[in-house]
């Protein structure tokens, strides 16, 4: 794969490279739109396909927070057209690497020292190059390990990034008010966060040593003299990514054994720990030669409030749902409803979410829950339709619902997502036994 050389840093750069790439998506609109004139039968599936690699190797040049809004983008498979989950799917975990004289030159910055200082063997060649950071294989004292180095300028760029993408994203989702800024500070504070290595292996650690007694579950162990702001190094885990592994996977008991790890490892953090791994995407999960799940990434962590996590799983329970005082109450504490909503605001969003609601909440009401059922999926995919092409969603204001669904939901699609990948039956209330 080639390899980068530089990134652009500078508010100026990034505008640049952001402009090209709007260009280029323009000139495949002015195609589209010429072959629609001879032919008008012809569909949108090579715009998006042409729009969706513009717009990624656009983003994979800038690395940082544009490519993690894509990556991001590529696990909401019931929103966006194929061609463009299929292209941004590659930000999970293969992107353009740092070149080996950007690298040494990365470390020595962010360390004081050159790679070969600190081991005893390293490999200036990455072996997965994501978002934020890339890694690379290392080894000291027998032990091998992975290395973990972001890429430069990434935590200066965020705040520039996100106010180039706020104007878009507020005319996507119609978000109306002022207090739609606190979605953008949210996704901010995150990212932030994300660049932060030392906060990483922190959370890491915290979170690895609380669930080691989930079965089947594996993680690697940090090396904290060996890591800083902006370098991790960690065990080296064999395995091969949980996406690749459910492609040729056979054995519907290993599949329910990775699944039921999975399932309990985010069910545990989510009710006793009250702070969850948020970026459910394959590239962060492993499986290795006995079937178990490997868990190697915690930079995105999501502290889930009392106030939020409260009202959030007692709808989650379908005799709750069905009771219209008590999911009125619930719909303003979660901010869904607004008090200065009209009233057709409030019976649209209160049936929106209340259809939403009884569909995804369905596992939780099962003791057995199998995430192969199509029927169960293609109601999703249909209420994603429904209301996707719904004219009177796209006038009402579409800011509502308390920052906090921003990670929780996306954990939540994402853990679906694995699960429906794997085709995994899970007990739902397995994790309880690790009380």
């Amino acid at each position: 794969m080639k390899t980068i050389d530089k990134i652009p840093t500078s508010k100026l750069g990034r505008t640049t490279e952001l402009v090209k790439t709007g260009v280029k998506v323009g000139g495949n609109y002015l195609k589209y739109y010429s072959k629609k004139a001879i032919n008008p039968n012809i569909t949108r599936d090579k715009l998006n396909e042409d729009n969706a690699a513009d717009i990624y190797d656009g983003l994979k040049n800038l690395k940082g927070s544009a490519l993690k809004v894509a990556q991001m983008l590529s696990m909401e498979k019931n929103i966006l057209p194929n061609a463009y989950v299929e292209k941004f799917s590659l930000s999970q975990f293969s992107v353009p690497p740092l070149s080996a004289p950007l690298v040494r030159k990365t470390f020595k910055k962010y360390h004081g020292k050159y790679p070969e200082d600190l081991y005893d063997t390293f490999a200036t060649q990455s072996v997965n190059a994501a978002s934020i950071g890339q890694v690379h294989k290392a080894a000291k004292d027998g032990k091998k390990l992975a290395v973990k180095i972001q890429y430069p300028g990434v935590a200066d760029s965020i705040s520039s990034d996100l106010a180039m993408v706020k104007p878009i994203a507020i005319r996507m989702f119609n978000l109306k008010g002022k207090d739609s800024d606190k979605y953008f500070q949210e996704l901010e504070g995150k990212l932030l966060e994300e660049t932060d290595y030392v906060l990483e292996v922190k959370q890491s650690k915290e979170i690895t040593n609380a669930c080691a007694k989930i079965e089947n579950l594996k993680f690697p162990k940090y090396y904290e003299d060996l890591s800083s702001k902006r370098i991790i190094t960690m065990d080296w885990m064999d395995g091969e990514h949980l996406s690749e592994f459910a492609k040729h996977n056979e054995d519907q008991e290993k599949a329910n054994r990775i699944g039921q790890a999975l399932w309990d490892f985010y069910m545990y953090q989510m009710h006793i720990l009250k702070a969850v791994h948020a970026d459910p995407h394959p590239g962060n999960f492993l499986v290795d030669k006995e079937g178990n799940l490997i868990a190697i990434d915690f930079g995105c962590v999501k502290k889930v409030p009392l106030e939020f996590y409260t009202p959030y799983f007692e709808l989650a329970e379908r005799e709750n749902i069905n009771n219209p005082e008590f999911f009125a109450q619930k719909m303003f504490e979660l901010e869904i409803l607004r008090e200065d909503d009209s009233e057709e605001e409030k019976k649209f969003f209160s049936e929106l979410f209340y259809e939403m609601l009884s569909l995804f909440t369905k596992p939780f009401n099962e003791e057995v829950f199998d995430f192969a059922d199509q029927e169960f999926w293609d109601k999703i995919t249909e209420l994603s339709e429904k209301y996707s092409k719904d004219t009177e969603l796209r006038k009402m204001n579409g800011n509502r619902g308390s920052k906090h669904f921003l990670y929780i939901n996306r954990t939540f699609f994402g853990l679906y997502n694995l699960l429906h990948d794997l085709k995994a039956t899970i007990r739902v209330k397995n994790f309880e036994k690790y009380l």
